[in-house]
Formats: structure tokens, sequence, C-alpha cells
């Protein structure tokens, strides 16, 4: 059983921002290039994907055996990865990692769209220790979530299908994670607004 101890914030940082820094990394070495492994011939980007997956498995691995628990989200991100990665290696086609953000997205916003129609605050039970709010507020940001990962999945599908490697590469990096902070601003008025007291009650 693996000891539960919090982590110190910059090992957290660490082990979920050192995968995609590494995969970044390793496509702007290798791209334009072709990499030879075991035999067969791979572009810069797949040979990334290549390293980026089981990178971010052991990442994952680590975090459980530090704190003894993962998030729900991260296990979905990580399956979708090892899926969607291993279906781009194994077939040697980039397009299907390029999807997998699609796919992550319209997930997370599927689950929270169900829990708004079954009155279900699934985002505070894994938010609320870091954001205490009354339950109007959670409903409030959970549609908004829900609309922001369907509006991701839409602009992750135009990129790729229309922009260069290079370019979706940037976007995946930089572009998505800039997005998600400017939506987590924008609604710093509605965490003051929907704050619980500090008897902590929930009176929605």
């Amino acid at each position: 059983m693996p000891p539960k101890n919090d982590m110190k914030p910059w090992v957290k940082s660490a082990l979920e921002l050192g995968p995609v820094l590494i995969f970044f990394a390793s496509f702007m070495l290798f791209r334009g290039d072709t990499v030879q492994l075991f035999g067969q011939d791979y572009s810069g980007f797949v040979f990334a994907t290549l390293i980026f997956v089981p990178v971010l498995i052991v990442a994952t691995a680590v975090q459980w055996w530090l704190t003894g628990k993962l998030a729900p989200m991260q296990i979905a991100t990580l399956v979708l990865v090892v899926v969607f990665g291993g279906l781009s290696i194994w077939l040697n086609d980039p397009r299907f990692f390029k999807m997998k953000p699609t796919m992550i997205y319209l997930l997370f916003a599927a689950l929270l769209g169900f829990s708004l129609l079954a009155r279900k605050n699934w985002l505070q039970l894994v938010l609320s220790e870091a954001l205490p709010m009354d339950a109007e507020g959670w409903r409030k940001l959970t549609l908004r979530m829900t609309l922001l990962f369907v509006g991701l999945a839409l602009a992750n599908e135009v990129v790729w299908r229309t922009m260069s490697e290079t370019s979706w590469v940037y976007f995946k990096t930089f572009g998505l994670p800039l997005i998600l902070f400017l939506f987590l601003m924008a609604n710093a008025r509605l965490y003051r607004d929907h704050a619980l007291q500090k008897d902590g009650k929930d009176q929605g």
C-alpha cells in the first residue's frame, strides 16, 4: 500500500507538466526527421509520441505512489493517451494522437453534462477542497466548463486538420493550457459570489 502523503508543489508540477514538456522537446528535436527504431521508420511526431506515452505512465504511477490516489480525470486521460498514443505508434499514424485531446474534452463535457442532468455535483467532488463554493456556484461552473470542453474539442479538430504539425504541437503544449488558465481567471467573480462562509456550510 503506497504511503498517502501530500506532494510538494514543485513535485506535483514536475509530474504533471514534465511529460508534456518532454513530448514538446522531443518533437522539436526530431521534427522533419525520420527515426529508425527496431527496423521501423517513424516520423519525429510519432517518435515523440512513443517517448511521451511511457513517460506519462511513469509520472502517473509515481504520483499514485506518493499520494495513494489519482483523480478520475487523470485516470481517464491516461487511458485515452495509452489508447490513442498506442494506435499512433502501432499504425505509425500521427492522426490518432492528434485526435486524443478531442476525445478527452468530449468525454469531460459528456460527464459534466450528465452530472447537470442528474443533479450531481461531480465537479465539486473533485475540486471542493481547492475551491469551496455553494451548490449554485458549482452548477454554474459545471455548465460553463461543459461548454468550454466542447469548444476545446472543436478547436483541436480545426487546428490539427487545417494547420501544420508544428502548429498543433504549439497549440497542444501552450495554447490549450493558456485557454484553461484564462477560463479559470475569467470566473473569479463566480468564485467570489458563491464562496462558502467560514463555517464551510453549503446553503445551496
